[in-house]
């Protein structure tokens, strides 16, 4: 199926090392594009004590996006989806993200982004994260290297598709729309 039809759903099962062939970005391998574009899951042990600091910061991210939509645009994300869970009484943290652009684009962007504005980020209440991920790019990619877990299969229902694409053809969609209730 090429990756310009997004009329019929796809499904790409990738290998356990995440990726076909070995191709080496700025940060490490590069993981291939898949039908539901690119991203990552990071899992990693939270700092004791943190769960409420990191709930806390889900609520900041929420209110700004309500006061700035386009705060993460620079990211290309699709889709983000945080979640806390215990093992053996330990609570971890999971990051899953969906995005347009390759690793290293998304990690020089974040890095970027919030170093732009001086923000910390959750990852800063995990065990192990470097605390001057800001001035150093490489600790950052180390970390989320050291705790990415890649999938093994992705779908998508509309495969390959940008979130700018999905944006301008519902744009395209309302205007559609309300060109026709004026015509009636």
């Amino acid at each position: 199926m090429a990756q310009d039809d997004w009329s019929k759903p796809a499904a790409k099962a990738i290998p356990k090392e995440g990726y076909f062939e070995l191709e080496q970005g700025r940060f490490g391998p590069l993981y291939p594009r898949t039908p539901a574009c690119h991203g990552f899951t990071i899992i990693a042990k939270i700092k004791p004590g943190t769960e409420e600091n990191i709930r806390a910061y889900g609520d900041r991210i929420e209110k700004t996006i309500a006061e700035l939509p386009d705060a993460l645009e620079v990211l290309r994300l699709h889709y983000l989806r945080w979640v806390l869970f215990d093992i053996e009484g330990a609570t971890y943290f999971m990051y899953q993200g969906i995005f347009d652009t390759d690793f290293d684009k998304y990690t020089e962007d974040a890095v970027a982004l919030f170093s732009k504005y001086g923000l910390n980020t959750v990852f800063e209440n995990l065990e192990g994260f470097p605390m001057d991920w800001k001035t150093n790019p490489q600790a950052f990619v180390e970390f989320v290297r050291k705790h990415q877990r890649p999938s093994f299969l992705e779908y998508g229902e509309y495969p390959y598709v940008t979130a700018d694409e999905i944006k301008k053809a519902l744009k395209l969609k309302r205007a559609f729309s309300e060109m026709l209730d004026q015509m009636q």
